[in-house]
């Protein structure tokens, strides 16, 4: 079966298309095959991120406005299906669609007398599935966090799928807007994937780029380059922000990492005589030594006590932060002092790019049939359940 999977991250910079053909396993309960076709990435137009932005950072819109942007997606995404088919000359049976998070608050707040738990991702799917005329699954987090899970990290099912291995402890890190990491021990099953949000990926240092350079993100990590961490200012965060020292599982988003959080970084750099160029370098610098610690702090004992303690390790990085050189030397020389090699998640053969939208085609396959799609030892949930909701087209 051809699926399109479609995702827009928390950085809000655009639209990503894998077109990915899913077959069941060989063997009876074994694992999905899943082959990518071809990414297609899409920039959202500029009036289009800045007013999901404005939504993403909980500035007031009015009701209309908001219904307005959830039916723009729609139509964005839609477009972006339907150009990848067009381009890879296929003809697409089922899209899923993960749609533009713009709320994510998974522990409770008291909300009209009572305890709220809530997600929210935009993007209305009945426009892709009349486009389309095909089936489209969308909506996919909130029937794991309805069953007490985080309704993230969603793509460890894909990790496991495509990437675990018999002899080698596998890591996988998704550098997006989030950073996001699925551990998996050498010759473990499914039960013992680890999986949760290590903290911001790009998404502090976009913002940076943005306030102090007007600028969409760093590019290839040169703004970072002509800087210097300040190491005071990032230990401090790192040891003053909740988030960092919660057990997994956890996950987090704008609410914890957006506008507010990097201000105060672009302030203590300041204070502390930093320049532009020096905050850039802090915030990247943030963001490797978090899930380096993220690392230290949860996975490394739990590979250890997997069936191959004495495997070695492999940290494999997606997304769009596996393109910010800085990044990724200040990951190879955080990791290599732990015994882990750093590589590139092209070397398995699956563009850094892709990761997210062929997750999210291979849990759309598995809601199209009837099979479970998230991994409660990841997100917490009290049990496997089908994820997301259909939209037929008439």
């Amino acid at each position: 079966m051809v699926v399109a999977g479609v995702m827009s991250g928390t950085s809000a910079d655009g639209v990503d298309v894998a077109i990915c053909r899913i077959a069941p396993g060989v063997r009876a309960g074994g694992s999905p095959r899943v082959r990518l076709i071809g990414l297609l990435e899409t920039s959202y137009p500029k009036a289009v991120r800045t007013a999901v932005l404005r939504v993403m950072e909980g500035e007031a819109l009015t009701a209309a406005e908001i219904s307005r942007l959830n039916w723009r997606l729609g139509q964005i995404y839609a477009a972006c299906v339907e150009d990848a088919a067009a381009k890879f000359g296929v003809k697409v049976g089922l899209v899923g669609c993960h749609g533009q998070t713009v709320q994510h608050e998974t522990r409770a707040v008291r909300f009209l007398g009572a305890a709220v738990r809530s997600t929210w991702q935009m993007g209305e799917a009945a426009v892709i599935a009349e486009r389309m005329r095909c089936p489209v699954v969308s909506d996919f987090r909130p029937a794991d966090l309805a069953t007490g899970g985080e309704g993230a990290p969603l793509v460890p099912m894909l990790d496991y799928c495509l990437f675990r291995s018999a002899k080698v402890d596998r890591v996988l890190l998704n550098l997006g807007g989030i950073a996001n990491l699925t551990a998996i021990p050498a010759g473990a099953g499914l039960d013992r994937a680890m999986a949760f949000d290590t903290g911001p990926g790009n998404m502090v240092v976009d913002h940076c780029m943005s306030a102090l350079f007007g600028k969409k993100y760093d590019r290839g990590g040169a703004g970072s380059r002509r800087g210097r961490v300040l190491s005071d200012v990032a230990e401090r965060l790192l040891r003053k922000t909740k988030y960092f020292s919660l057990l997994p599982p956890k996950s987090c988003g704008r609410e914890e990492f957006g506008a507010g959080f990097a201000a105060r970084l672009i302030g203590l750099c300041r204070a502390a005589g930093g320049t532009d160029e020096d905050c850039v370098a802090t915030a990247t610098a943030l963001t490797a030594e978090s899930v380096v610690a993220a690392y230290r702090s949860f996975v490394r004992a739990h590979l250890e006590a997997g069936p191959s303690a004495k495997a070695k390790t492999d940290l494999c990085v997606a997304g769009g932060g596996a393109r910010n050189e800085t990044l990724m030397a200040m990951l190879r020389t955080g990791f290599a002092e732990l015994g882990v090699r750093v590589r590139a998640m092209e070397e398995l053969g699956v563009p850094a790019q892709a990761k997210e939208g062929m997750a999210f085609a291979l849990l759309a396959w598995l809601t199209w049939n009837g099979l479970t799609g998230n991994v409660p030892a990841a997100t917490g949930a009290g049990r496997a359940v089908v994820l997301g909701k259909v939209s037929w087209p008439r």
